[in-house]
């Protein structure tokens, strides 16, 4: 997020704090689209990791980031490899070069370690859903293609890890659905879990935490329906799958088999002080009751996102991460 947007008041101005401008067709005007430049070497001189720029589909202008720990350059050992899908609502013009996700990629390979691939995809309502999905799906095989050198030397493609953030947990889930069943296209990519951090759902009835944080500063519930309202196949409501999960796990009783034939295990992380806490907590008892293997961290305090912005929070996020990694 930028200085300007983070500067607005949502609750104010959600679509100035979304940095687009609603045209009477329908249609939005973005204020801003953030340069998207390609690097060799981490651009603010942060020597603890080193970056490519890769492009994954240059017809619908898709890369990513590959972000490898400098100690590993040295080594013969392959780390796990983490495909990172960042938040924005769907909606917002955020890539994968914004500082703060940045930061939060190169703590994470560091302190794990891992091999991360931070991934950018099309934003709506250009591309409504579920183009943001099939961009992530096509990521893993443009992974499992690969000819990047660094990828095939430094990353144990055995042990791959999907990490969503918001909007890109809402992903992560989705994509890990899709690709659940068609593990063997995939090999030698494996993916052995799903880490879901804040992951942005929805549903057409509040929840008495978005009620609670009505006007939260971060994602005040008129912030996430613009999101929804954009973001969603024309004509949906909150209750569409892709927003609300549970409509979907309540009427598929086999949604999940493949999950629990790949041994899949799911980590979900939320905080009391994100609107979106009752949708995890309810998610999390959902996918247990089905028999998927879930390992959910919700702690008191903190907003969404917060970890982005905190970065005690984020050495505690990246514990979590390391040790439910460290299990699989």
């Amino acid at each position: 997020m930028s200085n300007q947007i983070a500067s607005i008041d949502p609750n104010v101005d959600p679509y100035g704090y979304l940095g687009i401008i609603p045209n009477t067709d329908g249609s939005i005007t973005r204020s801003q689209i953030p340069p998207r430049p390609f690097f060799t070497t981490i651009p603010d001189h942060d020597s603890s990791v080193f970056i490519k720029d890769l492009v994954i589909n240059p017809v619908k202008d898709t890369w990513a980031r590959i972000i490898i720990p400098r100690k590993v350059l040295n080594s013969e050992n392959k780390l796990p490899l983490v495909v990172y899908f960042h938040g924005g609502g769907f909606v917002m013009a955020i890539t994968i070069d914004t500082p703060i996700l940045q930061k939060f990629c190169a703590t994470l390979a560091v302190e794990i370690p891992a091999i991360i691939v931070s991934v950018d995809y099309r934003y709506a309502p250009e591309n409504r859903l579920p183009a943001a999905y099939d961009d992530c799906v096509e990521s893993l095989y443009w992974i499992k293609n690969t000819h990047n050198e660094l990828l095939k030397k430094y990353a144990d493609f055995s042990k791959c890890f999907l990490l969503g953030t918001s909007s890109g947990g809402n992903i992560a889930y989705h994509v890990g659905l899709r690709v659940a069943g068609v593990s063997e296209y995939l090999k030698p990519l494996e993916i052995k879990g799903l880490i879901l951090y804040h992951s942005l759902f929805g549903g057409n009835e509040r929840t008495k935490s978005e009620l609670r944080l009505a006007c939260d500063k971060m994602l005040p519930f008129n912030v996430s329906d613009i999101m929804w309202e954009l973001g969603l196949p024309i004509g949906s409501d909150r209750n569409h799958p892709y927003c609300n999960p549970m409509m979907e796990i309540r009427s598929n009783e086999n949604l999940f088999d493949q999950v629990k034939i790949q041994g899949w295990k799911i980590l979900i992380i939320d905080c009391d002080g994100d609107p979106l806490i009752d949708r995890q907590i309810e998610f999390s008892k959902m996918l247990k009751a089905k028999g998927v293997q879930v390992v959910d961290c919700f702690s008191e305090g903190g907003f969404h996102g917060c970890e982005y912005f905190d970065g005690m929070k984020l050495k505690e996020l990246t514990l979590v991460v390391k040790e439910f990694m460290r299990g699989n």
